[in-house]
C-alpha cells in the first residue's frame, strides 16, 4: 500500500468509525427488542437478514449462475423448520434446497455448469440458512427465560468480540494475524476481542438457571473462538471475488453479511455447547 493511499484510510477512518456508531445504535436495540419477544418476531427478523446476506452471496457469485430462488426458499424452509420444529426440522426444510434446485435447473437456460449452478446454490443456503437458523434453535431453548439468557449471551458475546476486536486492531494493533486471509485483522485485536466476549458471556449468564457461573466463560470462549472463524471464513470468500463488502446497504459496516459472518459459525457452536453441557 503507498503512502498516499494510508493517509486517505487515515482521513477516512473517522467517518466510517462513526456510521458503524450509527448503525449499531439503530440496529443493536431491534435485534434485542425481537430477542427478547422471541417466537415469530425473531424469525421476520431472521428471516429478513437470510434474504438480504443470500442476495449479496448470490450477486457475488453471479458468474457461477446460482438458482436464486431455490437459495431463498432452501434457507427460508430451514428457519421454518427451526421454529416450528426443532433441529429435525431445520434439516427438513433446508432439504427443500435441493428439489427448488433440481426444478429450477431443469428449466434454466444457461451455460454455465449444471453442477456448478447447483452447488453455488446449495452453499449459500447452507451458509446462511442453517447458520441464522441456530439462532432460533438457541432462542428456544429451555423456559422462555432460559432462551432469552441463551439468546443473549450469544448475541452480545459475538457483538463485543467483534467491536473490541476492530478497536483494538485500529488503535493497538501492531502484529497481523492473517496477513493473506485478512490483513486488517490482528493478535492484539483477538486478544482485546476474546477477553470482552468472555467477560460478557460471563456476566450475562452469571445469574442464569439455563448455565453454571464458571461454565458462562466457558460459553463465550467458545462462542468467541467459533465468531473468529466465521470473520475469517467470509474474508476467504470475498477475497476469492475480489470484494472488501459483500455490500453497501449498512453504510460503514458493508452488507448485511458483513454483519452476520460471525454468527453464522457461533450460533451453532453456542447451540452445541449447551446440547455439551447437558441444557437441553
Amino acid at each position: 500500500m503507498s503512502v498516499s493511499t494510508e493517509r486517505v484510510d487515515e482521513r477516512r477512518m473517522p467517518v466510517n468509525f462513526l456510521s458503524r456508531i450509527a448503525v449499531v445504535a439503530a440496529g443493536l436495540p431491534l435485534v434485542l427488542g425481537c430477542a427478547y419477544l422471541g417466537g415469530w418476531f425473531l424469525f421476520c427478523l431472521v428471516a429478513v437478514a437470510a434474504l438480504l446476506a443470500l442476495h449479496e452471496v448470490y450477486a457475488l457469485a453471479r458468474p457461477l449462475r446460482p438458482l436464486v430462488l431455490a437459495g431463498y426458499g432452501g434457507a427460508v424452509g430451514a428457519l421454518l423448520g427451526a421454529e416450528l420444529g426443532g433441529p429435525r426440522a431445520l434439516l427438513g426444510g433446508f432439504l427443500a434446497t435441493f428439489l427448488l434446485a433440481f426444478l429450477f435447473a431443469a428449466f434454466a437456460t444457461t451455460r454455465q455448469s449444471t453442477t456448478v449452478a447447483l452447488a453455488t446454490t446449495v452453499f449459500g443456503a447452507a451458509w446462511i440458512g442453517i447458520g441464522l437458523a441456530f439462532t432460533l434453535l438457541v432462542r428456544g431453548l429451555g423456559s422462555e427465560q432460559d432462551g432469552r439468557d441463551a439468546v443473549f449471551a450469544l448475541l452480545l458475546t459475538v457483538f463485543a468480540a467483534d467491536s473490541f476486536a476492530y478497536l483494538g486492531g485500529r488503535f493497538l494493533g501492531r502484529h497481523r494475524m492473517t496477513p493473506t486471509m485478512s490483513p486488517g485483522k490482528t493478535w492484539e485485536g483477538l486478544a482485546l476481542g476474546t477477553l470482552a466476549g468472555v467477560l460478557v458471556s460471563f456476566f450475562t449468564l452469571y445469574d442464569s438457571s439455563l448455565i453454571g457461573r464458571w461454565e458462562g466463560a466457558l460459553f463465550g470462549a467458545v462462542v468467541v473462538a467459533a465468531s473468529v472463524i466465521g470473520d475469517l471464513f467470509v474474508s476467504l470468500v470475498k477475497r476469492d471475488f475480489g470484494v472488501k463488502d459483500t455490500g453497501r446497504i449498512l453504510l460503514g459496516h458493508g452488507g448485511v453479511l458483513d454483519r452476520i459472518d460471525s454468527l453464522l459459525f457461533a450460533a451453532p457452536a453456542a447451540y452445541f455447547t449447551l446440547v455439551g453441557l447437558g441444557r437441553l
